[in-house]
């Protein structure tokens, strides 16, 4: 059964209130009584009518007051405020339309009139409040739709940082297994790492480049695994002919790198080709020159002659930093200073020292 309308009638004066009072529930309506515009809003408030029918000249307080009271609530600004008035001038009518009534009866009241505006506000109000139930109904579904999908995404990035997490571990065991035969430790890993974040980070490159060369950097000799002990760990110098099969660690590292999906797999790769290229075209296994050597190829060259240089191997001692730094900038029959990118030697330059902290803070 469909639930009754409920009408507000705001009248100071008691026939005026029984005639509509009957009117109203002829028609099937149920009615509440305010004397004054004070009390209709308050009413408003407490029984939530479906429309209020209102008398201007009231005392305590009048009808445009309280049509304006009623309109500037949220909770009621949908409700139909009709003005009944024996007042019909076009001032009081504009007035009336100031404080957003929505319609205008003219006493003495017509009861066809009455019911056909009173009807047909009920209507529109009847659409605004499906309106409202409908908009709210889709708010919910969309919030719901949206901390599903949220939660979805939620799952996907975990099981992407899963992922991701398991290629950094097997880039960290790979590559400890390659220099553990160098005899090079976990620490040169990091150290790798940490040379390659800052020279990116000076170089002002994205924070992408910086995480993925960050852990694609310490697998630039993986290719080591396939070179002889008796070469890779020979204490004198190496003839030209050994030389050449240590250069070969490059080629190796990249085939075993090679056709990844991994985004750090693919730069580890590209860093195991190129670490050994030089800006001036001298180095191997190419001779690119310049630009031609990847941006990443290009960094860890300067990284892996600093580290290189100052840790002890079995073909030499260590060196200081400042002897390093005075080999990489000022040159020496192992490096000259074209062998390096400008921009990347000036950054070299530029954080020498946090080169020195990055070396002195990772040791066994």
């Amino acid at each position: 059964m469909q639930e009754m309308k409920k009408i507000l009638v705001v009248d100071d004066e008691e026939q005026n209130v029984r005639l509509l009072c009957s009117l109203l529930k002829a028609e099937g309506y149920d009615t509440v009584i305010a004397v004054n515009g004070r009390e209709a809003v308050e009413k408003v408030k407490t029984l939530r009518p479906d429309l209020v029918l209102l008398d201007i000249m009231m005392p305590d307080m009048d009808g445009y007051e309280a049509c304006s009271l009623i309109k500037n609530d949220p909770e009621s600004i949908n409700i139909p405020v009709v003005i009944v008035t024996a007042l019909s001038d076009r001032e009081s009518k504009l007035r009336g339309l100031d404080v957003s009534a929505n319609e205008f009866l003219t006493k003495p009241i017509d009861r066809v009139e009455l019911i056909l505006r009173v009807r047909n506000l009920l209507k529109v109000k009847e659409y605004e409040d499906f309106m409202v139930r409908h908009n709210q109904s889709l708010e919910q579904e969309v919030r719901k739709r949206t901390y599903e999908l949220q939660a979805t995404m939620d799952e996907i990035e975990a099981a992407h940082q899963e992922i991701k997490n398991s290629y950094i571990e097997t880039i960290y065991r790979l590559t400890l297994a390659a220099e553990l035969r160098d005899e090079d430790t976990a620490t040169h890993i990091k150290r790798i790492s940490y040379y390659c974040k800052t020279l990116s980070g000076e170089l002002g490159q994205s924070d992408d480049f910086i995480e993925t060369i960050f852990y694609a950097s310490p697998m630039h000799d993986i290719g080591k695994i396939g070179i002889p002990d008796s070469i890779l760990l020979k204490p004198g110098k190496l003839s030209p002919e050994e030389f050449e099969v240590i250069k070969s660690h490059t080629t190796i590292g990249g085939r075993i790198l090679a056709g990844s999906s991994s985004e750090f797999l693919v730069a580890a790769e590209v860093v195991a080709l190129t670490h050994h290229e030089r800006w001036d075209g001298t180095g191997y296994p190419k001779g690119l020159k310049g630009e031609d050597i990847p941006l990443m190829g290009r960094i860890m060259n300067i990284v892996d002659q600093y580290d290189s240089l100052r840790s002890k191997r079995p073909y030499k001692p260590q060196l200081s930093h400042e002897q390093v730094y005075d080999i990489i900038v000022k040159g020496d029959g192992r490096t000259k200073p074209e062998h390096f990118d400008p921009r990347i030697l000036e950054a070299f330059i530029s954080n020498a020292g946090e080169f020195k902290k990055i070396y002195e803070g990772y040791q066994d």
